[in-house]
């Protein structure tokens, strides 16, 4: 499901720099679509880092992964959030003036951001993914998969499961319905996630 999470993070990260590389200048109707793209995704991000942080890491202490190196996933969370908030003014600075020179600034913080991101992403990945293997079926995982399913209501849950989906591979669908059952993943999706699909996901396909 990490992994999976991860894959729709990246994912978003390579459509802002597609997009932002061929804005046309003057399109305001283009830039007030990414900010709308660029809202979620910075909730989104947000949110998964503060859900490690409060749930996740003390799951993964409990199956062995040691303190150091959850103390550097939390500095590198510090830095990614830095570099969210620099993309997030740029990203609302070409939502005001839609100019081609706001939407290249905006380009080099989501090239940082990238870079920060899919280094740390890369670095927890390997420090986490044979352990949440191994001990798949521990307490400490049961447990962690109930408070991440506590902490989010439908709507925020209709939204997540939407913006996972959008543009996912099979494989990637595949990985979601092994950890949350189909008719919970259809179900929740199709009636609480309209909003992302009415006014979020058009803006990749235009």
């Amino acid at each position: 499901m990490n992994k999976t999470i991860h894959c729709a993070v990246r994912r978003d990260l390579g459509r802002f720099r597609r997009a932002l590389d061929t804005f046309t200048d003057g399109d305001r109707e283009r830039a007030e679509a990414l900010h709308r793209a660029w809202v979620n995704f910075d909730a989104q991000l947000t949110d998964h880092h503060l859900g490690e942080h409060e749930i996740a890491w003390p799951a993964l202490q409990a199956i062995g992964i040691s303190a150091p190196t959850i103390a550097s996933f939390d500095a590198e969370h510090e830095r990614m959030a830095a570099d969210l908030a620099t993309a997030g003014e740029a990203m609302a600075t070409l939502r005001r003036t839609a100019s081609r020179g706001d939407a290249d600034v905006a380009a080099t913080a989501m090239a940082q951001l990238q870079t920060t991101t899919e280094t740390h992403l890369e670095h927890e990945e390997q420090e986490t993914e044979t352990a949440l293997a191994e001990h798949g079926t521990d307490p400490a995982m049961k447990e962690m998969g109930k408070k991440f399913s506590r902490r989010s209501g439908p709507a925020r849950a209709g939204t997540f499961f939407a913006w996972m989906q959008d543009g996912a591979t099979a494989e990637e669908k595949a990985a979601l319905a092994d950890n949350v059952p189909r008719p919970v993943v259809l179900l929740i999706g199709s009636v609480f996630g309209r909003r992302y699909r009415k006014e979020i996901a058009p803006v990749w396909s235009s």
